[in-house]
């Protein structure tokens, strides 16, 4: 049984108060009590995540984006948010996100196209990243002149920010924005939070390393699997980065902020305090969820309204 509360990087003491909030801790122990060690294997995971994904609601449309299963939320104003599920690039699918996919549609008007890609370690590097782009290129056929948003959360934000960069480096299509929700960015998991949040918090820093092996294989290109590497940031769209602060991803995606700034990017973050990686499945729960859900609609909208 792991200690519930983080330790002090530099000491390796037990920090002496709990930061996520009481719901969020109720709710991370729920969902950590359930939730198998990587050395499980990926269907032990996978049937554990789908535990938890409930029935799909009527009302959105399963179609397939150019080979590539999506699943389309029709929203009655312009953007159009091409959305890649969470899971470590190996676990997660239409229906376990069917809930937030449907709730961001709801509370920001947009469209959003959720995207079912392959997965490690069946299929690796890069065919998620590949699936992506490949509906990212259909959606803007399907609805050209609106405003194009890739997103994504957790391993969907490493394939939402590596969409992004390949719509520039080949010429398109034209990006409004990018939202990215706790993100994966860094293979090398050098942050201080990758320390201090390593356990005890549902998403550990094991599990992580794990999700890498299996997404990379033993040939992969960690760097070109890292969105937080990318050598040159210039002439990306604006980014959202919806962030928590116990997370052992926190310090990637502060510094992927930074970075965007520097390259003159204009990138908006949401450090949500006293939740834990995934908090967004706490929708209704978690007051931090559902403030985060709203103002991740208000900035798509705010989007659509500078195109």
């Amino acid at each position: 049984m792991t200690d519930p509360l983080p330790r002090n990087p530099l000491t390796q003491d037990p920090l002496t108060r709990d930061p996520l909030t009481p719901a969020a801790r109720a709710l991370c122990e729920a969902l950590s009590a359930g939730f198998p060690r990587p050395e499980a294997g990926p269907e032990a995971l996978r049937a554990a995540a789908r535990a938890h994904r409930g029935e799909p609601a009527p009302g959105a449309t399963d179609t397939v984006a150019d080979g590539v299963p999506v699943r389309v939320y029709e929203g009655a104003t312009a953007p159009v948010v091409v959305f890649a599920h969470g899971g470590g690039w190996v676990l997660g699918d239409l229906d376990t996100h069917d809930r937030l996919c449907r709730a961001l549609a709801a509370r920001s008007g947009a469209t959003v196209v959720s995207v079912g890609y392959r997965r490690a370690p069946e299929h690796r590097f890069p065919a998620a990243e590949d699936d992506v782009y490949t509906a990212l290129g259909w959606a803007a056929a399907r609805w050209p002149g609106r405003p194009l948003v890739p997103a994504g959360d957790s391993a969907g934000g490493n394939l939402a920010a590596a969409a992004a960069l390949r719509a520039r480096d080949r010429g398109g299509p034209a990006i409004a924005g990018q939202l990215l929700v706790y993100p994966v960015l860094d293979h090398r998991l050098a942050g201080a939070s990758a320390r201090t949040y390593a356990e005890g918090f549902f998403h550990t820093t094991a599990h992580m390393r794990w999700y890498w092996e299996q997404y990379l294989g033993p040939d992969g290109d960690p760097v070109a699997a890292s969105p937080g590497l990318a050598a040159d940031l210039a002439g990306l769209p604006p980014a959202l980065l919806v962030l928590a602060d116990c997370d052992p991803l926190r310090d990637e995606g502060l510094d992927y902020a930074r970075r965007l700034s520097a390259a003159g990017v204009v990138a908006h973050v949401q450090l949500h305090t006293g939740v834990f990686h995934g908090f967004l499945g706490g929708l209704g729960v978690l007051p931090e969820a559902d403030r985060a859900l709203a103002a991740a609609g208000a900035w798509l909208a705010a989007l659509s309204e500078a195109a």
